[in-house]
């Protein structure tokens, strides 16, 4: 199947793109076919008929994009005879559902000037700090001005944030609505969350169990020593760390497997026959060799009958995607999200490990911290390869996804935790550093994951 212009493109009109991977002869193909057209029906047909000339069995991705904005992408199995006639008819009825999408997303892209991005629910609890920094929940260019205004009967509002210490008798959820203002001061973009401050003593009476993944910023320790500093106050559950790694600077009590420089795909399949313990320059503690010679295979259960001494967490807590995407092109918004939804595959399969290994662990996924507010850490750090501004608009993408993809997940107990707001972008960092911060800033991180524990064990 060569690829081939099936009619001339026009402008911002809709295209698909077929990756065809050829399961008999071993091979990859891919073509692009622009349509303009604004109707569902021609465009499946025209899909169809491109789909049918294949007699062999066809994995296909269909993208669809308008003004180069990526809107959605969908993955199925095209099988030779009888099935083909069903899986053509998919293909009418994504058009159908993406166009609608892609009208939807132009729309919500005028409506949305600054992106403002607010997850459902920020916890807190008494006399543990938290804060929902501005900056932190939208996309603005230097030199664009603006302001924000809060409406919530808790907490306080100071010029870069709001913030709340709050109290056991503020024990409850109230509704917090953010308002962002142009240099006119007109409001041009609102969202609401909700503040949910749980009672202080939530869990007093549980023992726990908890697993912490991730990379640089977890391999540090900082957060997790704050997460058990703060477990060990009066009124918490008794309470436990499984893991593999104690680098230096945990304390008592501290353990989890985080490694600098790693990704979801890392956990899921680094492994390296020489060296099959866990560690840095080893293999992933959840890869183990299988055979012989030994071929690389997740098994977490196996992980936690061989490597935590048969213990399995109540809570994991996930704080992956810097490494998994910092090398994206921000310039390009079409293959960001589609790398973006790669990561998710990744994300989406360890995932899935953890609830075969651990039914009942409860999966807690941060939302990917930002970067330094400052320039000149960026460039500290990488000269003139990755900007400052580069990663925040990366960064900023990646939590939208991260919300499309893992919230409304309660039945499979998988919840976000908003890591991104409470994490002060200036004064949490270094001046040097771009996306790893200071003490502050790692304790911010923790408090934030310590109220999202307090709240799942309060139900």
């Amino acid at each position: 199947m060569k690829s081939r212009s099936i009619v001339e493109p026009t402008v911002g009109c809709p295209c698909i793109r077929i990756d065809r991977d050829d399961s008999e002869a071993n091979t990859s193909k891919a073509c692009r076919f622009d349509l303009p057209t604004d109707s569902p029906f021609e465009f499946g047909v025209l899909v169809g008929r491109v789909l049918e000339r294949s007699h062999r069995e066809l994995v296909v991705r269909v993208e669809i994009s308008q003004s180069q904005r990526y809107v959605a992408e969908r993955r199925f199995i095209l099988l030779k005879g009888a099935l083909m006639v069903r899986y053509w008819m998919s293909v009418l009825l994504l058009a159908v559902g993406l166009q609608a999408t892609s009208a939807q997303d132009v729309a919500d892209s005028k409506a949305r000037p600054f992106r403002l991005t607010l997850p459902p629910t920020i916890y807190a609890v008494p006399d543990v700090d938290m804060s929902l920094y501005f900056e932190n929940t939208v996309l603005v260019a230097d030199g664009q001005k603006v302001s924000f205004e809060v409406e919530c009967s808790l907490g306080k509002v100071e010029p870069r944030r709001w913030t709340i210490k709050a109290t056991a008798q503020e024990v409850g959820t109230v509704p917090l609505k953010l308002k962002v203002k142009d240099e006119a001061g007109k409001v041009v973009e609102e969202a609401q969350t909700h503040v949910r401050v749980v009672p202080g003593n939530s869990g007093h009476d549980k023992d726990i169990t908890l697993l912490i993944v991730g990379d640089s910023l977890t391999h540090a320790s900082a957060y997790p020593n704050e997460i058990a500093r703060l477990l060990s106050l009066p009124s918490n559950p008794k309470w436990q760390m499984i893991g593999t790694h104690q680098p230096a600077g945990v304390k008592p009590g501290v353990v989890h497997e985080g490694y600098g420089g790693w990704t979801w795909a890392a956990f899921n399949t680094k492994f390296d026959p020489k060296n099959p313990e866990p560690g840095y320059r080893g293999s992933s503690p959840f890869v183990f060799g299988v055979g012989e010679p030994p071929q690389a295979k997740l098994d977490v259960a196996r992980y936690f009958a061989e490597r935590t001494g048969g213990k399995t967490p109540n809570f994991i807590t996930v704080m992956l995607g810097i490494n998994d995407c910092f090398g994206f092109n921000p310039d390009d918004a079409v293959n960001l999200d589609v790398r973006i939804d790669g990561v998710f595959k990744e994300a989406d399969k360890l995932i899935a490990e953890f609830r075969r290994a651990a039914p009942e662990a409860q999966i807690g996924v941060c939302l990917t911290t930002p970067g330094n507010s400052r320039d000149a850490a960026f460039y500290a750090n990488y000269k003139d390869r990755y900007p400052r501004w580069g990663w925040r608009r990366i960064q900023h993408r990646l939590v939208e996804k991260q919300l499309l993809h893992f919230l409304k997940r309660d039945h499979e107990k998988v919840f976000v935790i908003p890591t991104q707001l409470n994490l002060d972008a200036t004064d949490g960092y270094p001046e040097d550093n771009g996306v790893h911060p200071n003490a502050a800033g790692y304790q911010q991180i923790g408090k934030t994951i310590y109220a999202w524990l307090k709240a799942r064990m309060a139900g």
